[in-house]
């Protein structure tokens, strides 16, 4: 295998690394150190025409900058520049930072700003600047930075050079996931140059990754019809489309005739391989994977996705080096590849491996800030960590979790909560979630379930109205009992673990991995009873995004359903004026606003010579204000009699209480 990986080391090295520096050698030097793809950009500070300072090290938050030299004279240059400045007027609120930076005297550059009103800052170089980037001799010189201001791509000229900057940024932004612009560049770029396959190649897969699958057929149709490189690029494509709509048979059939066409491209190597795993051909499916990441040609963003595809199929098996070491390849192919970047975050976790989990976390959060799957992971990360540096913490639940898995082993009642006969007050609603089964495809992403678990964990968690088993502890203790996730599918095992947790509702479910979205089952199952309470289903999109939706609306509908078929109930422990207290408190669960009916034992009814309990009354309502561990004061909304010390109290659902109680 480390032969194996070398060879594919060795290969993109030659493509990735070697090419580019050669281009970048041919450049005019000026004794300045040359510019390496993959190097940190070279540092600077400038002024604009109105003196204010901008410097190159103080923008790092920016994971997409293009430093544009120019002469204000030059045709050539006004073309890009004006290109560029359209583009981030129509794009504001994007990231993307622009800089222009010309030699030209001061009175121009004014002269420039007020005739095109640039949407961005024009910077005033002596010189230095544009000699350290080498954008003396020709005019304009682009150079574009990503992640950490490493330089990622450098054009000379305009013309052409102009078109291929177009394209390179419209590639880099469906790289991003800003598939707006991209589809708005490759647009205009298409416009201008109908014959232009690459922008049109970007368009389609732009439409199909924001589910516009129809309009990606129609391009990725229309290219294969060109012929040429356009049949192979359009057919590529089609596949894709194909298996996105879950016609797997036309897929592979076509992927089939494009590797005999074009047998050094890997890309519908990927596509096969992901729908035999779906397929449950895992060994076949890493044959795919295998040709896909050795085959040299192909688009950044899919030979990423190849070597990605790979590893997640290693760190399946539990091979977390070898997975760790192809998503590091499919990050240096394309360096906005946040997915191959918390994966490496989530092999790490799986070892143990906190720090380095959480430092893999942290760079998919500095390429995209607003990836809430790398924010969750990285909070629960540095959550794990604080707890091992708690020496005192992590001692109390190491002595928890042994006598827990002696229960486990000796099916123990849970520990009590009350030692009292009272069979009427609540005791603490207690939810445990056991990791999603995960099935179907290989997911581009590892790491759902716990993002899911994780984020709906701490949603109940901060409503008041449940307790949840802390994830800590269940992961200790699942290490300790050594069940992995084939033993969780159990609901028995499942079971078992929410009873000597003290939890009355075990959550357990799946996750089906489809060509096109996600379908999530999760199912409340009732500790006491083994019945279900309820089983919620949703289909989720490919989108990050989508899991903060998706936990929001688990959230709600798991409050509904425990305070429908749980609700509190309580006493009245007294009443002074138009308060009163009752024996609920935070630790069951009770919040301000919560609404209690007040009831009143019915008469007894006599049937057949039998006296049966009649039904309670609703003789009132209460709203709660004031919360205490143990206690609740609540004011009296309405009332047929003054409440009384020991009449019982039941929890209304939010919708009955604006009713007044009433179904």
């Amino acid at each position: 295998m480390k032969t194996y990986l070398w060879r594919i080391t060795m290969k993109r090295f030659v493509k990735f690394v070697l090419l580019p520096l050669l281009l970048v050698t041919t450049l005019p030097v000026s004794g300045h150190a040359e510019l390496v793809p993959g190097k940190v950009a070279p540092d600077f500070s400038l002024q604009d025409v109105y003196g204010r300072d901008h410097t190159l090290s103080a923008m790092k938050e920016h994971s997409l900058i293009v430093l544009y030299f120019f002469d204000t004279e030059s045709s050539s240059s006004l073309e890009g520049l004006l290109a560029l400045n359209s583009l981030k007027k129509r794009f504001a609120d994007t990231d993307l930072l622009i800089w222009g930076i010309t030699t030209s005297g001061k009175a121009r550059v004014s002269d420039f700003i007020v005739e095109h009103e640039p949407a961005f800052p024009v910077m005033l170089d002596s010189g230095e600047i544009s000699g350290l980037y080498q954008a003396q001799v020709v005019l304009p010189t682009t150079c574009i930075l990503g992640p950490g201001l490493k330089i990622i791509d450098y054009f000379q000229g305009g013309g052409q050079s102009t078109e291929q900057l177009l394209v390179t940024l419209a590639e880099r932004e469906l790289q991003r996931d800003n598939l707006d612009v991209a589809l708005a560049i490759s647009s205009d770029v298409q416009e201008k140059n109908p014959e232009n396959l690459k922008a049109k190649t970007i368009y389609g897969y732009a439409a199909l990754k924001a589910d516009k699958v129809d309009e990606a057929e129609n391009v990725f149709r229309d290219l294969a019809e060109t012929g040429g490189e356009g049949d192979v690029l359009g057919s590529e494509g089609l596949v894709a489309v194909y298996a996105r709509k879950g016609e797997t048979k036309k897929a592979m059939a076509l992927a089939d005739k494009v590797e005999k066409k074009a047998p050094d491209r890997g890309y519908v190597n990927v596509i096969k391989g992901d729908i035999l795993y779906s397929q449950d051909k895992k060994k076949a499916a890493e044959a795919e994977y295998r040709k896909a990441v050795e085959k040299p040609e192909g688009e950044p963003f899919q030979k990423a996705v190849a070597f990605n595809q790979l590893g997640r199929l290693y760190a399946g098996l539990e091979n977390y080096q070898q997975a760790r070491q192809l998503y590091d390849q499919a990050v240096d192919i394309d360096p906005y590849y946040i997915e191959a970047m918390s994966n490496k975050g989530v092999a790490f976790q799986k070892e143990g491996n906190l720090e380095q989990a959480l430092a893999s976390y942290r760079q998919a959060m500095s390429v995209n800030r607003n990836d809430t799957f790398a924010a969750i992971l990285a909070r629960k990360a540095q959550e794990l960590i604080d707890l091992q540096r708690d020496t005192a913490r992590k001692k109390r639940i190491d002595a928890l979790v042994k006598e827990l898995a002696q229960r486990f082993h000796r099916q123990q009642k849970p520990f009590p909560f009350f030692s009292s006969d009272d069979t009427w007050t609540s005791r603490p609603m207690v939810v445990s979630f056991v990791d999603f089964q995960e099935k179907g495809g290989l997911s581009e992403r590892d790491g759902m379930s716990l993002v899911l678990t994780s984020r709906l964990s701490d949603l109940l968690s901060q409503s008041g109205r449940v307790r949840v088993v802390e994830r800590a502890l269940m992961e200790e203790l699942l290490s300790e009992l050594n069940l992995g996730s084939s033993e969780l599918a159990d609901p028995e095992t499942a079971l078992k673990l929410g009873r000597i947790l003290a939890a009355r509702i075990v959550s357990t479910g799946s996750l089906l991995f489809l060509p096109d979205s996600t379908l999530l089952n999760l199912r409340l199952i009732d500790t006491e009873t083994t019945a279900i309470s309820r089983v919620l289903t949703r289909k989720m999109t490919p989108d990050a995004g989508d899991v903060e939706d998706a936990s929001a609306w688990l959230n709600r509908q798991i409050l509904e359903t425990i305070i429908r078929k749980y609700p509190l109930r309580g006493f009245v422990v007294q009443v002074s004026g138009g308060e009163v207290m009752i024996n609920l408190g935070s630790g069951q669960g009770v919040v301000p606003g919560t609404r209690f009916a007040i009831l009143e034992e019915g008469e007894p009814i006599k049937y057949r010579g039998r006296t049966l309990r009649g039904a309670p009354k609703r003789i009132g309502e209460l709203e709660v204000v004031r919360v205490e561990q143990d206690l609740s004061f609540a004011r009296i909304v309405d009332s047929r009699r003054t409440p009384a010390r020991d009449d019982k109290v039941q929890e209304l659902p939010a919708e009955l209480a604006m009713k007044g109680g009433k179904e």
